[in-house]
């Protein structure tokens, strides 16, 4: 978890690029992650050049080549390690010149990140700023994996409070409940297909290093963790480049991050291909039909894109493939006929297993629309028995713009540092969510529909027109007096009837 110390460097380097001239958020990040990758390359490089010094072996990669260039000024100087001892201005002149125009050539390399790296723009204005900014990034202790990996988040944090652009970042103690409601596997094979900065695929990731460390020791999983497992797509090269280095920084060494408009025609061929997909897909607007993939369109005719996303991701998962999407509460309940039959599909072609209804706030202060967490199995012959509900009203923030913390930090998310007293848990829903989920097959069903979470049949939702209202179905108790004894009631009674009769009596005497 990040510090106090690392919050403090990182607000100060935010805050030099707000002062220096850069005041969209957005390109704040993205210089910081050219940067970061820039270091990034000499750190492997120097790794690199310690193991063949100790092992007497050649450099296993060479990033920055020895010798000089085209116009015989020397490679080293593009290093991280070098440039950042000039002066200001011969900084920004290496930095501007020449470094910026070698990440551009890396691509050809075919490495993820080298790939979106292919387009990078240097758009720090002055020699003062640049300096300032090495220096503070070179203070920042980013040697191990959490460290970094914490850092960058919180960087991407800082995204989500400055306006707009927020519209990108899923909150991450929601994406940490839908990962450990999941269960990644070693062997799982996991895709994004609105991938953003790949919060996601990152807690994914850390979930299977936390709770499988095979992943770490073992070459065949090891393998598959570093080049096959996690798979992100995204049509805005911005994310792609951000989403990129998210996964560089927590040490995934080659993810499958691409540009693809994952709803378009020619993008919807991959089918049954992800044993585990998990998702806040965009949901506002809708698509020119024509241009939308025929796969799709023929499973459910619309053009709104959060129907055609779950229509994707259906079509993605392979037999037995497990999902957990955040969608429009509008989804669960709309009256379309797109909407009944991607219910109906959802219900009675696949095994719908659970629905977490959001708070409203969740997304605020960016948007307050209602949101709902669906969470399903793709068996293409049904399975559905009963539903899950679960009615979440406190994420542990509040729900207004400021989104403030209601809860210590050793009791916030689904898995906090110290058991949450009930108190707590009403302020946090979060580990509670997770607890009953586990029980969903069990005690759960038995639970009454006057509370928070319940069980209910599939046929009872078919009968309803496969509604998914969670208020259809939950029951709401009115609170009655407590039972008292007969004759405690009686007196009681007897009790208003005399205080009546001696009202009466003085006011007969007060008229005479």
């Amino acid at each position: 978890m990040i510090t106090g110390d690392l919050k403090r460097r990182v607000d100060a380097i935010w805050d030099a690029f707000w002062s220096g001239g850069i005041a969209n958020p957005m390109e704040v990040m993205e210089q910081i992650t050219y940067l970061l990758f820039i270091r990034r390359l000499d750190d492997l490089q120097q790794a690199a050049e310690n193991r063949a010094a100790h092992t007497a072996e050649p450099v296993e990669r060479v990033v920055f080549p020895a010798g000089d260039d085209e116009l015989g000024r020397p490679y080293a100087e593009l290093r991280w390690s070098r440039f950042r001892e000039k002066a200001p201005a011969e900084m920004f002149e290496i930095v501007g010149e020449r470094v910026f125009p070698f990440l551009r050539r890396l691509g050809a390399d075919g490495s993820t990140y080298s790939e979106h790296m292919k387009d990078a723009r240097f758009t720090i204005p002055t020699p003062a700023l640049l300096s300032r900014v090495v220096d503070m990034l070179d203070d920042m202790p980013l040697e191990g994996r959490d460290t970094k990996g914490d850092v960058y988040e919180y960087m991407l944090g800082k995204i989500a409070t400055a306006g707009q652009n927020g519209q990108f970042r899923t909150p991450r103690h929601i994406i940490s409940l839908m990962v450990e409601m999941t269960s990644p596997r070693p062997a799982d094979k996991i895709c994004d297909p609105a991938c953003g900065t790949a919060g996601f695929l990152v807690a994914a990731a850390e979930y299977v290093r936390r709770e499988h460390a095979e992943v770490q020791h073992e070459p065949v999983p090891r393998k598959h963790f570093h080049q096959d497992m996690f798979h992100g797509f995204d049509f805005d090269s911005t994310m792609l480049r951000i989403g990129s280095m998210n996964m560089l920084l927590h040490n995934i060494e080659h993810p499958d991050i691409r540009y693809r408009d994952s709803l378009s025609e020619g993008a919807g061929d991959e089918a049954d291909e992800y044993s585990l997909i998990l998702a806040n897909p965009p949901f506002a607007g809708s698509l020119d039909h024509e241009a939308t993939a025929q796969n799709l369109r023929r499973v459910v005719k619309t053009k709104k894109t959060e129907l055609l996303f779950l229509a994707l991701v259906i079509r993605l998962l392979k037999p037995s493939g497990r999902a957990a999407v955040i969608v429009p509460e509008g989804v669960l309940f709309g009256a379309t006929k797109a909407h009944r039959e991607l219910r109906r599909i959802l219900i009675e072609d696949q095994k719908l297993e659970g629905v977490v209804k959001l708070p409203s706030g969740v997304f605020k202060p960016y948007a307050g629309v209602s949101t709902a967490i669906l969470l399903f199995s793709k068996t293409d012959s049904g399975g559905t028995e009963t539903v899950w509900f679960y009615d979440m009203l406190a994420d542990g923030m509040s729900l207004d713009d400021r989104r403030l913390p209601l809860v210590d930090e050793d009791q916030f998310g689904p898995t906090p540092e110290r058991k949450l007293t009930d108190a707590e848990l009403e302020r946090n829903n979060l580990p509670d969510v997770l607890a009953r989920w586990a029980e969903r097959e069990g005690a759960e069903r038995e639970r009454p529909r006057s509370e928070r979470s319940f069980c209910v049949p599939k046929e009872e939702i078919a009968q309803a027109d496969y509604d998914l209202n969670l208020n259809l179905y939950k029951q709401v108790l009115l609170d009655a007096p407590p039972s008292r004894p007969p004759e405690e009631i009686l007196d009681e009674l007897q009790e208003v009837e005399h205080s009546i009769q001696v009202s009466l009596h003085r006011l007969r005497e007060s008229i005479r």
